[in-house]
């Protein structure tokens, strides 16, 4: 009662306002200060980067020009990486591995941040997704048609509940208006193949239209031994109702399979350097190194494994040196229906219904728990000697659905809008092992979905009930020289979990919620002069807790949950931000400065090894206070040259200790910087284009980052350079449109640390949670329009 009285209350007000605002102006832009808007708009299309002029928010977006520019099949998120603010890292030279990337902004990491594609929600695209599902496998790269960023707070609707540090909103492209065959291939470094196709249908009568196409990639990693393989396929249907609207339709599926790169300490790295991984071409060494330490942890008079001894082979210092394979597999469908209607000439209507399916498993064989006899092989057969490896999955089924709508109403200089999103996400995770043989050869395939389990650990079944609202009015003065914002959006989460029987789980069941129901936003854009303008907002946010066993509450123990569900509160954060922009003929320039406060910090402490699966410790430590600038500058010297780059600085400190229930303090974080946050970023970029030849250099500086919450163990800075070369055919003839093209990523060769806290972030000292970068990879692509 108490939600509806205020949603009753909001609408009544706003109602009020209304005609209040609407009065104080009543002129708007006139046709010719449209016209001018319109042909500016023209100009920022054939820009690197469009700077978000006219927006009362730091937002900035690329283009599907800017995606192609990058080698075929790499990750959108690549493409927005010189942003400012945006710190991108990846373990491969596609941004594509989904157990490396790892993508925030001004401090805030990727579970903190909002993603949608076409207005539906990818929940918060981290590795094992809970809630949606990562943007490499909800589309295929080349049907992006334009990817929007919000470093700082995005828009009231964007249907997330996990943006408490920005958004990143991405666009598929619509269907051709005439009939079209597009396809493409990509060989280079490591045997990467890549294939794409699109077919186009054109209007075929009375506004319908739309495309189906097809990619394929595989590429051998590009160090160790094993597969990254992706079959993708998207289809899009547009149906223009004329004065009334539209209605579109998609359907995307994705099969991704890909073998994991093995995770690193600065230990392991001083021993075996950079290249170590797993040892997925040598199963009887990897049984060997799991004999020899469960001899070392046995008693000298009991160990299990007589003959083989207590040293590890030469090489090896660890039993978590190399494991001897690890993967993870993805299947996704996701589509829906969007009806885009005019219901009066001032009354707009844009309704989005979705559906979501997903089945995984994240999956490592592990030494430390060792296969029993009697368990059974993947044929069901009755494995009949011990193994001192086993099959462990974390295994992943997910359906969810959804609707999101947006109802905006024009009055005079008034523009009001209301809408709202639900979402009921039935989620099913589980622990399982499989048997593995003591032989000469591995009995199961790592990019295979297991069956016959000989334990199940856990098996959960999670609920998470999401309702969200909002209301804005956006009024526009003087010409529309000033532009007003306000509103404020509610949101209230719903979290269940059960355990199913028959396991001997340690982790949590139960409820727990999530409710603010007014979270403002306020904003103002003024423009000087047809060539400069200023920015300002304010925002609050609020991130709901997830329905799941290995993140979030229900992660913990049972003992563990029941002590902090009456305490435990959802992370908070306030942002302003200000700035200006200005643009002159082929000049554009952005500054902005900003401040954040967020409360209520969450922080799971890992416990042990990866590989181990222990429960995390999770409480709320305090606060975290950020401030900072970025500078973005592009520039088209000539026609065919344009420059760009980009400059941040990001200054983010804990602002309090860990303590216990008793106040004695567990880690003196207060002051410390916050991990994996770079103080400073720089990114270039040049591109050449003139009469079918393209150039394009980049060049990426980013400062240390540090590892542990007492920052004592640090990343060094590095510069990554990536540069392309081609030529399209423009005459006629067979090869009329054709168009070849040779990339290099990290043309320098740079030896470097990629990622970090793959395995989280533990206070001090060395932790196995480091990814290497990528080294020099080439490419040749060709491409081909009919």
């Amino acid at each position: 009662m108490r939600i509806a009285h205020r949603l009753l209350s909001g609408a009544a007000f706003t109602a009020l306002a209304l005609p209040l605002a609407a009065n104080a102006q009543t002129a708007i832009a006139d046709k010719s200060a449209l016209a001018a808007d319109a042909a500016q708009t023209a100009a920022d299309d054939q820009d690197i980067v469009v700077l978000g002029f006219g927006q009362s928010r730091q937002v900035q977006s690329v283009s599907a020009d800017d995606i192609a520019r990058l080698t075929p099949g790499s990750s959108p998120l690549k493409a927005i990486s010189k942003l400012p603010g945006v710190n991108f890292q990846a373990a491969d030279p596609f941004g594509a591995y989904e157990w490396a990337v790892r993508i925030s902004l001004r401090g805030f990491n990727q579970n903190q941040l909002g993603f949608t594609l076409d207005g539906v929600p990818l929940g918060d695209m981290t590795y094992g997704n809970v809630n949606g599902l990562h943007i490499s496998r909800a589309i295929i790269s080349e049907n992006v048609a334009r990817t929007e960023v919000a470093q700082g707070a995005g828009a009231l609707g964007t249907a997330s509940t996990s943006n408490l540090g920005g958004t990143i909103e991405f666009f598929s492209d619509t269907p051709r208006d005439m009939a079209n065959v597009t396809g493409g291939g990509t060989y280079g470094s490591d045997d990467t193949w890549r294939a794409f196709a699109r077919i186009d249908s054109g209007d075929i009568g009375g506004g319908l239209k739309g495309y189906l196409s097809y990619a394929y990639l595989t590429t051998d990693k590009w160090k160790g031994y094993g597969t990254q393989r992706q079959h993708q396929a998207n289809g899009k249907i547009m149906k223009d109702l004329g004065a009334l609207g539209s209605i579109t339709g998609f359907l995307n599926f994705s099969d991704r399979r890909e073998q994991d790169y093995q995770d690193l300490s600065y230990d392991i790295i001083a021993r075996r350097g950079l290249r170590n991984d797993n040892i997925a071409n040598d199963y009887p060494l990897a049984l060997k190194i799991a004999k020899v330490y469960q001899n070392q942890q046995a008693p000298a008079n009991a160990q299990p494994w007589p003959g083989v001894g207590t040293t590890f082979p030469a090489g090896f210092g660890t039993v978590d040196d190399a494991y001897f394979d690890a993967a993870g597999i993805r299947q996704d469908y996701v589509g829906g229906v969007t009806f885009n209607a005019n219901l009066t000439p001032n009354l707009t209507m844009v309704t989005t219904g979705y559906y979501h399916e997903n089945k995984g498993q994240g999956s490592w064989i592990t030494p430390y728990s060792p296969t029993p006899v009697g368990a059974l092989n993947a044929d069901g057969s009755v494995i009949t000697a011990r193994s001192p490896v086993g099959f462990r999955t974390t295994e992943y089924r997910m359906k969810r659905f959804g609707m999101v709508s947006t109802l905006a109403y024009d009055v005079g200089v008034n523009r009001l809008e209301i809408g709202g999103w639900f979402e009921n996400n039935k989620f099913v995770q589980a622990r399982r092992f499989y048997g593995m043989t003591d032989s000469a050869a591995p009995n199961r395939d790592v990019l295979k979905f297991q069956s016959n389990p000989y334990f199940t650990q856990w098996d959960g079944k999670y609920g998470t009930d999401t309702l969200q609202y909002h209301i804005e009015d956006t009024v526009r003065l003087m010409d529309e020289r000033l532009v007003l914002n306000a509103g404020w959006k509610g949101v209230y989460v719903v979290n269940r979990a059960i355990m199913l029987p028959d396991t001997t789980s340690p982790l949590a069941t139960g409820r727990i919620t999530a409710r603010d129901m007014f979270q403002p936003q306020v904003s103002v854009l003024f423009k000087l002069n047809p060539m400069a303008e200023l920015f300002a907002d304010y925002t609050e946010n609020m991130r709901a807790f997830v329905s799941s066993a290995t993140t979030g509450p229900f992660s913990t123990t049972q003992a563990g949950f029941n002590a902090i569900r009456g305490q435990l509160k959802p992370e908070r954060s306030k942002t302003v931000e200000g700035g200006l922009r200005v643009r002159s003929g082929p000049f554009q320039a952005s500054a902005v400065g900003y401040y954040v406060d967020f409360s209520n910090r969450l922080l799971a402490f890992a416990n042990g090894a990866g590989i181990v699966g222990n429960p995390a410790t999770l409480n709320n430590v305090g606060s975290v206070h950020t401030y900072g600038a970025e500078v973005s500058a592009n520039w088209r010297v000539l026609p065919p040259l344009s420059l760009f780059a980009s400059y941040s600085y990001n200054h983010s400190e804990y602002a309090n200790d860990v303590v216990n229930a008793q106040g004695t303090v567990l880690v003196a974080t207060d002051g410390m910087a916050v991990v994996d946050t770079p103080r400073h970023m720089v990114k270039g970029e040049i591109v050449f284009e003139q009469d079918g030849f393209t150039a394009r250099v980049g060049a990426d500086y980013m400062s240390k980052r540090y590892v542990t919450y007492l920052n004592d163990v640090t990343v060094g800075s590095r510069v990554l350079v990536d540069a392309s070369i081609g030529y399209q055919f423009q005459g006629e003839g067979v090869l009329h449109g054709v168009g070849i093209e040779g990339s290099v990523t990290n043309l320098t060769d740079k030896k470097y640390i990629s990622t970090i806290g793959s395995n989280g972030f533990i206070a001090s000292g060395d932790n196995q949670t480091l990814l290497a970068g990528a080294p020099r990879q080439f490419f040749v692509s060709i491409k081909k329009g009919f």
